[in-house]
């Protein structure tokens, strides 16, 4: 007989919370206490949300099966908040830039595949979101400014693009590039920026269980303030490591340079694996604030997800794994 062990990150689908239940309860909330006064009142849409059903050519796909391998121990983050308070530095550095990023055109979209593989090409967003396995996956998202949030993405695993991709042997990383739009993202005209926004991993990294690309959010295409059409989903990293509006996926055999670390790698580094007992520079990651709730809880070593990702660093202590 086969006995499956949950692993320590799972509960049980009674433990789950409704999502009927998550979404009526916090509401009428203020959008996680962050804007004193602010409301979402019943009935409100987030910005984005009709228009982005309306016109994305896969919103069929939606809601995907949800893979209850990947399940949390903590309630979902309602969209009325999550949709509200974002990091999408192209539009912004302040955080309520929902409506903002709506001026962000995701069709028509490409995305261009090239470097280190068998044959370099440029795909159109739609023909490759129908060519992937799509699932939607419950996870914890951790901010490296030490608030996290848990939500239901949806995409395909990101080890299924590789295959698609189909990298040569010598491919040691891959690097990934959003949009250069600077006519449409205000933020993109701060020369002081590197853009576009970049950001890498080891091939190992991107060929874990755990490493996403999300396509949707809350069974439905991605708003554009999660970063539509295609964004990185890397839930035991910091958040700034999962890249959004993605245009460019490359091979390479020489480790990419990131957008956070070129402007300071003494607090964004090329890991940026979460880690309680390793604080930023200018504050403590021992613990978090919960989104929506505004609870400070624990920080747990890599996000919670250590038994699925702790092998990938094995050997490589002297490197600063942790920021």
């Amino acid at each position: 007989m086969l006995i499956r062990t949950r692993r320590s990150w799972e509960i049980r689908d009674a433990e789950a919370t409704p999502e009927a239940a998550f979404l009526d309860r916090r509401r009428l909330l203020a959008l996680g206490g962050l804007a004193a006064g602010s409301l979402l009142l019943p009935g409100t849409l987030l910005p984005g949300t009709a228009r982005a059903q309306e016109s994305d050519p896969t919103a069929d796909l939606y809601p995907a099966t949800r893979n209850e391998t990947y399940v949390v121990d903590r309630e979902l983050t309602p969209e009325a908040i999550s949709g509200q308070y974002n990091n999408f530095y192209e539009f912004g550095s302040q955080k309520t830039i929902a409506s903002t990023a709506q001026a962000l055109k995701t069709r028509p979209w490409t995305v261009r595949i090239d470097g280190m593989v068998e044959e370099e090409r440029t795909v159109d967003i739609d023909t490759l979101i129908r060519a992937m396995p799509l699932e939607e996956r419950l996870y914890r998202h951790r901010c490296v400014e030490a608030w996290s949030m848990t939500v239901p993405w949806t995409g395909f695993p990101l080890a299924a693009l590789l295959a698609y991709a189909r990298p040569l042997a010598g491919a040691k990383f891959v690097r990934f590039e959003t949009f250069l739009e600077p006519e449409t993202a205000s933020g993109q005209r701060q020369v002081w920026y590197p853009w576009p926004y970049v950001e890498g991993l080891t091939i190992a990294e991107a060929g874990n269980e755990l490493a996403f690309v999300a396509t949707g959010i809350y069974g439905k295409p991605l708003a554009k303030q999660f970063g539509a059409p295609l964004r990185l989903a890397l839930p035991w990293k910091y958040g700034f490591k999962s890249i959004k509006s993605l245009v460019r996926v490359s091979f390479t055999d020489e480790r990419p340079v990131s957008f956070w670390e070129t402007i300071q790698a003494s607090e964004y580094g090329f890991w940026a694996n979460v880690n309680p007992e390793v604080p930023h520079p200018r504050w403590t990651q021992a613990e978090e604030r919960v989104l929506h709730t505004g609870e400070k809880v624990p920080t747990l070593l890599f996000n919670g997800y250590g038994e699925q990702v702790a092998g990938l660093y094995t050997g490589l202590e002297g490197e600063a794994l942790y920021m």
